[in-house]
């Protein structure tokens, strides 16, 4: 799966999800964007998943129609959430097109 990170997404969980095309939307020189416009890129650009740590992503953008799936992760805090890699792993894993799930660390 071809996963991006979101700007304030910590770029070490990268190491935690092997078996996938791992980058971060600063390697894209996309850290200028706003969501909507990150949201369109990413899609455009092949993505299939968008981690975020970006809690407000859901009420400030409309997912209804994207094929781009989200998983919100509710820290910036790579301590607390390399503790929940696995529930992190499990949900990467799992998710279907056009998801949105929110994962608590």
């Amino acid at each position: 799966m071809r996963i991006l990170l979101d700007h304030c997404t910590p770029a070490p969980l990268r190491r935690h999800l092997a078996g996938h095309q791992v980058e971060t939307a600063y390697e894209q020189g996309w850290s200028p964007l706003s969501n909507g416009e990150l949201l369109a890129a990413a899609e455009q650009d092949g993505y299939q998943l968008l981690i975020s740590t970006d809690q407000n992503l859901r009420y400030q953008q409309d997912l209804a129609n994207r094929q781009l799936s989200i998983i919100v992760l509710l820290s910036t805090s790579w301590p607390r959430i390399q503790v929940r890699v696995s529930d992190i792993q499990t949900a990467v894993a799992e998710i279907s097109q056009g998801d949105y799930v929110e994962i608590s660390v």
